[in-house]
């Protein structure tokens, strides 16, 4: 292993097309963490990255001498490190609930989305998009219960599913249906927020314009 240069300041090597990446970003500026986010094309990482993570993955945080690879641990570090404001519910029953829900969206959406990203194969994309489409108008009327996603308050949840559906133009998935109305309002209202407008990678603000 080579030498690991310490940074003076909190470093995020980003994907700036990932969504796991993204969810992440969404976080810090949320949270309004200086930070320096460096973009990186994962088919020619930095030779640092090497040093610092060993599994040579995007992305990658590091705030002095921790480093941290997994974006769901990032997302609760950065909850804990910069606790205003909260982004995990308080009370221990609704934060198991929380991450129950990501676990389930990780499981549900996120395999759906690599698989449409990563499968060379035409029919097998199409299947996955077919499904992710509709588990997304199966899950709609859960978008318009509360304010944010099944919470009164902004969460890492909302993190998790926003980087999903603003790539849902570039997965080919419309959501024309009169049942997906909860979920265009839901998206109406985080895509305005300040801290997910500043999240936004060139690539990201490319892919809706």
């Amino acid at each position: 292993m080579g030498v690991v240069t310490k940074r003076s300041s909190m470093t995020f090597f980003s994907d700036p097309a990932s969504h796991y990446s993204h969810r992440v970003r969404i976080v810090l500026a949320e949270k309004g963490v200086t930070v320096d986010v460096v973009d990186v094309d994962p088919d020619n990482p930095p030779a640092e990255l090497a040093d610092l993570n060993p599994y040579n993955a995007l992305p990658t945080l590091v705030d002095r001498d921790l480093v941290l690879y997994e974006p769901n641990i990032m997302m609760e570090y950065l909850d804990e490190r910069f606790p205003h404001p909260p982004l995990l519910p308080v009370y221990p029953v609704a934060r198991a609930n929380s991450r129950l829900m990501i676990h389930r969206i990780q499981k549900d959406w996120c395999g759906l989305v690599d698989q449409i990203l990563g499968q060379p194969n035409v029919k097998a994309s199409e299947v996955a998009r077919k499904e992710l489409r509709e588990s997304l108008l199966a899950t709609a009327p859960l978008f318009g219960e509360m304010p944010f996603f099944l919470s009164e308050e902004f969460t890492i949840v909302d993190c998790c599913i926003a980087p999903i559906l603003w790539r849902l133009p570039s997965l080919g998935i419309e959501l024309n249906d009169k049942q997906a109305k909860p979920v265009h309002k839901y998206m109406e209202s985080i895509f305005g927020r300040e801290g997910f407008k500043a999240s936004l990678s060139d690539l990201e603000e490319d892919i809706r314009s």
